[in-house]
């Protein structure tokens, strides 16, 4: 039938999406099954009962659990002035929905999901729930491939920059934090300028330093101008405590 030759059409092209994309990071996967199941949505699964195959659901219970615990390690090591509560609020930041949205869109995860005929025609395959939950569910199912190591190698190219660059430093004030502790120790002013702009408009990047009494202390980056200046605030208050 037309239906089900396009719906197998279909299928080949998501699974040379999933191919093309192990290729971009050289994963060698060995479990194919295991790949499959992490991009299978239930729906799917509800419309194939012929073919035995499972949703990502319990991979995506692993796969969070892995990633809290690979985020909390990039922060202890890469954070030390931070405080406990502080990269508990950081942690929550990166891997709540809107950020695994962010990660599960750079590796255009949209394209590569296993959706039913009905949530792909609702627009299943652009839901931030769904894109989050398929991103968790992949790094569970790398990790039961490849171990940690891998995992960290994805977060190394899609994760981390993001912490180091600002993305989720609206939940961080070093702006309030830098100011306080420049007044309690009396050290003097503060000022902030933005050095450099770079960039498309739709991806600016813009390079802020902070000025204590007209020296530099610290210099950030980020997407936005708030951003970057968040970032170079944290820079120099490990400057100060150093």
């Amino acid at each position: 039938m037309p239906g089900s030759r396009k719906a197998e059409k279909d299928d080949k092209a998501v699974i040379t999406r999933l191919h093309q994309f192990l290729k971009d990071f050289s994963f060698d996967f060995k479990d194919e099954a295991l790949l499959k199941q992490a991009f299978t949505h239930s729906s799917y699964v509800n419309e194939h009962r012929h073919e035995s195959q499972e949703d990502y659901e319990r991979l995506e219970f692993l796969g969070d659990a892995v990633l809290e615990l690979m985020i909390s390690q990039y922060l202890f090591k890469h954070f030390p002035e931070m405080s406990e509560g502080d990269m508990t609020k950081l942690r929550a930041a990166i891997v709540c929905e809107t950020g695994l949205v962010q990660f599960a869109t750079a590796l255009s995860f949209d394209e590569k999901i296993f959706l039913g005929r009905g949530e792909e025609a609702t627009g299943g395959r652009k839901r931030p729930a769904l894109l989050a939950d398929v991103f968790e569910a992949f790094i569970g199912a790398l990790y039961l491939d490849q171990g940690l190591n891998e995992v960290n190698r994805l977060l190394e190219s899609v994760v981390y920059p993001k912490i180091s660059d600002g993305t989720f430093s609206h939940v961080m004030d070093y702006k309030s934090k830098l100011q306080e502790t420049v007044q309690r120790l009396n050290l003097g002013e503060l000022d902030y300028d933005v050095v450099m702009e770079n960039g498309p408009v739709h991806h600016r990047e813009f390079l802020s330093k902070v000025l204590l009494n007209g020296q530099t202390i610290g210099t950030g980056k980020g997407h936005s101008k708030k951003d970057s200046e968040q970032s170079a605030a944290r820079a120099a208050l490990k400057t100060i405590d150093d």
